[in-house]
């Protein structure tokens, strides 16, 4: 099994920065997608970023504002936000895409971590 844990969430005011950062530990044989969810209330949850490898892949919501970057050492996934708006209110949800064995693979969830922005 492999758990995620989630931290860095906060409130801001607009035009603020934030740094969330998701680990993942467990019976790991190795991650190909780390990235991050978000679901703002009364919305379906959507896509904000993904890292594979070198390769990135943003909403285009977030593009030139949110940076997602990986420590593949400690199996860390960061998302740098800044400018943030109102609209980036949301729960934020750590994804990965690990493989358990050489065969195995599967798709695991953070808890979600509290992102407001209001002034």
């Amino acid at each position: 099994q492999v758990q995620l844990v989630e931290s860095g969430g906060g409130s801001v005011q607009p035009g603020g920065s934030l740094r969330p950062s998701c680990g993942a530990s467990g019976n790991i044989f190795s991650i190909s997608t780390m990235g991050w969810y978000r679901r703002a209330p009364g919305k379906q949850r959507e896509l904000v970023a993904t890292i594979s490898g070198s390769s990135t892949n943003y909403a285009d919501s977030v593009k030139g504002r949110f940076t997602i970057s990986r420590d593949y050492a400690k199996n860390t996934v960061y998302l740098q936000m800044n400018s943030l708006k109102p609209e980036d209110t949301a729960v934020y949800y750590c994804y990965v895409r690990a493989f358990v064995s050489r065969e195995a693979v599967g798709d695991y969830w953070g808890q979600g971590t509290q992102v407001t922005v209001s002034s």
